[in-house]
């Protein structure tokens, strides 16, 4: 791998980071319940993904990507202090449906879960996604996306939160200092998400 850069994401990036989360996060838990069909969750993740960053991401958030060899090979989405949950207003409810089909009722479980358990007494930063395409994944990639976003805001002497979806993503969040609070409370079938937080 040549050339790692990271660089901040806007509309014109939009198709490419959706497709990177979409294949990042075929065999997450929460998306393999969310979505218990293989062959329909690819095309339903990069029709939530590209309608999460076009309606509330780009908008409303701090989107960064990383290019390695001329090509996308991670996204971090990020919201900053009180930008989250951002308001997409009912023009954005038709890509959304579409994104999630039959399954509205369990996506609606997972997102009234983790409002639920968001915390809403101290400013912070909500990293909302973070992805890295399968065939990039163990070149550190991960790492200069979290590092990317956690050094610019480091003279802000602001914390960070997270819902963490995937166990094996959990080293790489303690090392930038996350700290489990706490898990979403859903439903027994659903996967165990735990909560975390870095401290400013």
């Amino acid at each position: 791998m040549t050339g790692l850069e990271i660089r901040v994401a806007g509309e014109a990036q939009a198709r490419e980071s959706a497709k990177v989360l979409a294949r990042a996060f075929q065999h997450d838990p929460v998306c393999t319940w969310i979505f218990p069909a293989e062959s329909a969750r690819a095309r339903r993740l990069r029709r939530f993904f590209h309608a999460e960053l076009h309606h509330s991401a780009l908008r409303h958030g701090a989107v960064e990507f990383a290019r390695a060899d001329g090509a996308i090979a991670g996204v971090a989405v990020w919201f900053p202090p009180g930008a989250w949950p951002s308001a997409t207003g009912l023009s954005s409810l038709p890509a959304y449906l579409r994104a999630v089909g039959r399954h509205f009722g369990t996506a609606s479980q997972f997102a009234s879960a983790a409002a639920r358990a968001h915390p809403h007494d101290q400013p912070h930063w909500y990293l909302a996604f973070i992805g890295v395409d399968p065939a990039r994944q163990g070149q550190g990639i991960g790492t200069a996306l979290m590092r990317s976003r956690l050094e610019r805001r480091a003279n802000e002497a602001q914390p960070a939160y997270l819902e963490n979806s995937n166990p094996a993503n959990a080293a790489l969040y303690e090392r930038f200092g996350f700290q489990i609070t706490g898990a979403l409370d859903l439903p027994e079938a659903a996967p165990c998400v735990p909560t975390m937080w870095r401290p400013a």
